[in-house]
């Protein structure tokens, strides 16, 4: 039986599964024409569990034999989680209103995805990992698919359900062979069995690591494992894409951390190389491809993959700037993308939805707010100042240089100016060209509103005044790194 003590170390996970729970209970019991409500009762329960969060800042918890870590990283990291939660739920209440398809199995299946990544940013154990990355795939499998009528979402909803079995194969397989290595799936464990039995270079033990590092780079969408990306964010729901463009990639990143510091951080001379060329053959691979899109959907899917390459320069620095400025850039991300498709929301006629990038000529004379707002967004992307995308990508090339990594840094920001290419583009869309046919139209909601605002606000604020959430991130990491 759990202690009072664990149990309230876990509360906020504990608040997220009986509110999700609860989602469905009284999804029972609302008319259909009043299903809103379960919009904001599930709102009420993100602002529980973050309350929650808060109320646990500065405590380190190793719970249940060590399965479990509840401390500032994964505190930092579930705050990411549970902001980008809210804020696709205010995208996706009209949306899935006009489409017809407001049902309580949303609100419930995204409140499970999110608890999912917060058990992969806690996890003491591989098995935890394993189990959270389940939670997470198993609902967005589903929530990628939700429009059952049309084909392309089922198309997306069945590539990411069979690429995404096999990765979680690779995985699992993964950990067997470091359990066979190590005689454990704890991470401590895992560290001390790599120390004292002299595992630093045993072929099974890294074979292990390999795998492993093949199902997290699909959750992350690292190339060559990006291959599901474009199509499951084109067929997907426009609020599901953006929720996953955040939640599966901070979730990703948020178990990588949690792996390599707590179990394989001898191995660091293994995987560095390794992740290096990754990070390079990803920001190529993203920014190359998405030049040639004309469809916003796939242009921030190849833009999504470019930027899992950039964030992970700093899981290869392997200093405190570097794995803070992870956290930073994940937190800047999440503002700067969702913000992107919430405008994709917005440009909408009913269950028509304007994806085209010549749909979006002349906003900025018809609905200038909107590309106001857009164009903060591309900017951040492309990283110019003052935006948060700027600060997110100067913390992480500055720690590659500091790292060692000059070269790689030098190639990343070759890819950056690159990337601005087909940001500005939008842009230049949207200011400098006469729409040639019909007109895009704008959906108003009210909540729709509030999450482009909010996404707005987060985007500047970050980018003007960074050092609030920089000073957390490098406090998450302490315990780790000591600085």
């Amino acid at each position: 039986m759990p202690t009072t003590q664990e149990l309230i170390a876990i509360s906020p996970e504990i608040i997220l599964a009986l509110w999700a729970l609860s989602v469905m209970f009284l999804d029972l019991l609302i008319a259909q024409s009043r299903k809103s409500i379960l919009a904001y009762w599930s709102l009420l329960g993100l602002l529980l569990a973050g309350g929650a969060e808060f109320s646990l800042w500065g405590r380190e918890e190793i719970l249940f034999q060590g399965a479990f870590v509840q401390d500032n990283l994964s505190l930092f990291l579930d705050l990411v989680l549970l902001l980008a939660t809210g804020l696709s739920l205010l995208m996706a209440k009209g949306y899935i209103k006009d489409l017809e398809m407001e049902h309580g199995e949303y609100y419930t299946l995204t409140l499970f995805a999110t608890l999912g990544g917060m058990l992969m940013a806690g996890a003491g154990d591989l098995l935890i990992v394993f189990l959270g990355l389940e939670v997470l795939s198993l609902s967005l499998y589903v929530l990628s698919g939700f429009r059952r009528t049309e084909p392309m979402a089922q198309e997306a909803s069945l590539k990411y359900f069979l690429l995404g079995a096999f990765a979680s194969g690779f995985l699992l397989y993964g950990i067997a062979l470091v359990f066979g290595s190590t005689g454990t799936t704890l991470l401590g464990g895992i560290a001390v069995a790599i120390t004292e039995g002299g595992l630093l270079g045993d072929p099974l033990l890294l074979l292990g690591l390999g795998l492993l590092g093949v199902g997290l780079s699909f959750k992350v969408a690292l190339v060559p494992f990006h291959m599901w990306t474009p199509d499951v964010y084109e067929g997907a729901p426009t609020p599901v894409a953006g929720y996953m463009s955040v939640v599966a990639k901070a979730a990703g990143f948020a178990a990588a951390l949690r792996i390599f510091l707590s179990a394989f951080l001898q191995l660091a001379g293994d995987w560095t190389l390794l992740l290096s060329l990754l990070a390079l053959l990803t920001m190529s691979g993203g920014n190359i491809i998405a030049l040639a899109q004309s469809n916003m959907k796939r242009l921030l899917a190849y833009s999504s993959i470019a930027h899992a390459g950039y964030i992970l320069l700093g899981v290869i620095a392997l200093n405190s700037w570097g794995l803070s400025s992870v956290l930073f850039y994940l937190a800047a991300y999440g503002f700067m993308n969702l913000g992107a498709f919430a405008v994709i929301v917005a440009l909408r006629d009913g269950e028509r939805e304007y994806l085209a990038l010549n749909d979006y000529a002349g906003l900025g004379s018809r609905h200038p707010l909107l590309a106001l707002s857009m164009a903060i967004f591309m900017l951040s992307l492309a990283g110019v100042p003052p935006t948060a995308g700027f600060l997110a990508k100067f913390y992480i090339f500055g720690a590659a240089v500091q790292a060692g990594y000059g070269w790689l840094a030098i190639l990343a920001v070759l890819n950056s100016v690159l990337a601005a290419f087909y940001y500005l583009r939008v842009i230049v869309i949207m200011y400098m060209r006469e729409p040639a046919g019909q007109v895009a139209k704008m959906t108003h909601s009210p909540a729709l509103a509030l999450a482009i605002f909010l996404a707005v606000i987060g985007t500047v604020q970050l980018g003007l005044f960074p050092a609030a959430v920089v000073e957390l991130a490098q406090a998450s990491l302490f315990p780790f790194l000591g600085s």
